[in-house]
C-alpha cells in the first residue's frame, strides 16, 4: 500500500477525531471545566496538526483526481469542497491565534478562573470555533463522497 491509498483514510480518522474533540471541549467550556477544556482542545490542535501533515503528504504523493459524479451531485460536491478549502485556508491562522491568546493568558496568569485575562481568547474563539468545526465536518463529507458514495474502482 502507498500513501495516496493509505492517507485518505487516515485523514478521515484524524477529522473525525477533531469533530469529537471540538464537541467535547465545547461542551466542557460551556459546563465550566476549564482545566478539561484546555486538554481536549490541545488535543484537538495536535490531531488537526498531524491532519495538516498527512493531508499535504498525500497531495504530493497522490495522482490528480477527477470527481467521477454527475449531475447535481457535481455542483453540490463543489460548492461543499469549495466551502471547505475557504474555511480551511482561514480556519488555520485563526487556530493557531486562538490558541496563542490563551496560552498566553494561562501562562501570564498561571490561572484558568482568570475571566479577564482570556477575554482575547474568548472573543477570537467565538469565530473560530465554528469555523473550525465546519471543516472537519465537511472533511469527513468530502471523504464520504469520495471515497464511499462515488468510490473510482481499484
Amino acid at each position: 500500500m502507498d500513501t495516496a491509498t493509505v492517507l485518505p483514510h487516515v485523514n478521515a480518522a484524524l477529522n473525525v477525531t477533531s469533530t469529537v474533540l471540538l464537541l467535547v471541549g465545547f461542551g466542557l467550556i460551556k459546563a465550566g471545566h476549564r482545566e478539561l477544556h484546555r486538554k481536549v482542545m490541545l488535543a484537538a490542535a495536535s490531531v488537526s496538526a498531524v491532519f495538516l501533515v498527512c493531508y499535504v503528504v498525500y497531495h504530493f504523493t497522490a495522482p490528480i483526481f477527477v470527481f467521477p459524479g454527475t449531475g447535481w451531485t457535481r455542483p453540490v460536491y463543489f460548492t461543499m469542497l469549495a466551502s471547505h478549502v475557504v474555511m480551511a485556508t482561514a480556519a488555520t491562522p485563526l487556530v493557531i491565534l486562538t490558541l496563542w491568546r490563551a496560552l498566553s493568558a494561562w501562562r501570564a496568569t498561571g490561572n484558568l478562573n482568570a475571566p479577564e485575562a482570556f477575554a482575547r481568547h474568548r472573543a477570537i474563539a467565538r469565530w473560530t470555533w465554528p469555523i473550525w468545526i465546519y471543516v472537519t465536518v465537511t472533511g469527513v463529507g468530502i471523504y464520504v463522497i469520495l471515497y464511499h458514495v462515488f468510490p473510482t474502482p481499484a
